[in-house]
């Protein structure tokens, strides 16, 4: 092994929900370790992050699609295939909290989570894979959280779902590992993202969030950069099917 398994300069990846957020500082890690990166989102509002993606020296792209419906996830495959050729490394980012209390959650509110965040990455990967195996390398990585394996208050869906990423993880790196793609999943602890802002209006809880954290702070996206180019690149031989908490120590606590 030597330096150049962690450059991405042939890769091709497409982030859900890179647009914002987590997803956003994950396309920015991949771009800057040379991949060409295609950013999906729901909402038409990815002209700033592909401006910081050029601004680094890489191409990117960017895709609205409902992330929910099969139809549109096979014309955006279709669309990335007809330019790229291929996807070597998928992000299921998009996600949403909707953060109701629960008593209040309504099923339509539960069945909205549940699509976006776990079956939208099942399906993605599903489709995705296809060609990955063709080429015998791929990488897949979903996002979980700490609600994986514990709870916060009016987030049931949302724990729900991301406990389901977590074994959805597993599965689909026993179902894919052999032909060479890597699944993996990354939680992370608390950073500054659109679905965590209201935390960070409260600056004494999220004072003591960062309390919680073996290294007394919160994350930043600095530190998103090393897992997220590890992950997807050569460098990453051999670790699959397995969740990363990117957290500070906080859920080692």
């Amino acid at each position: 092994m030597n330096l150049s398994d962690f450059s991405l300069n042939t890769k091709v990846a497409l982030v859900t929900g890179g647009s914002s957020g987590i997803g956003k500082m994950m396309a920015l890690s991949l771009a800057r370790a040379g991949a060409y990166v295609w950013i999906a989102s729901s909402r038409d509002n990815a002209d700033e992050t592909i401006k910081e993606l050029k601004a680094e020296g890489s191409e990117g792209a960017f895709l609205q699609v409902d992330v929910t419906s099969t139809d549109a996830l096979e014309k955006m495959l279709s669309h990335i295939y007809s330019v790229s050729g291929k996807i070597d490394i998928l992000v299921n980012g998009a996600g949403i909290n909707l953060r109701t209390s629960a008593d209040e959650l309504t099923l339509e509110q539960w069945q909205k989570t549940i699509d976006i965040n776990l079956t939208a990455p099942y399906q993605l990967s599903q489709l995705a894979v296809k060609k990955m195996k063709e080429s015998g390398w791929g990488r897949i990585i979903n996002i979980a959280s700490l609600q994986s394996l514990r709870a916060f208050d009016n987030s049931i869906p949302y724990g729900a779902s991301k406990g389901g990423v977590m074994q959805l993880t597993r599965a689909l790196a026993q179902a894919y590992s052999k032909d060479g793609v890597l699944v993996n999943a990354i939680a992370p602890g608390f950073f500054r993202t659109n679905l965590t802002e209201s935390l960070y209006q409260d600056s004494k809880k999220i004072k003591d969030l960062a309390g919680k954290t073996m290294m007394n702070r919160n994350g930043e996206e600095k530190d998103i950069f090393g897992i997220s180019v590890f992950l997807c690149s050569d460098a990453n031989s051999y670790i699959t099917g397995q969740t990363i908490f990117l957290d500070g120590g906080f859920s080692a606590g």
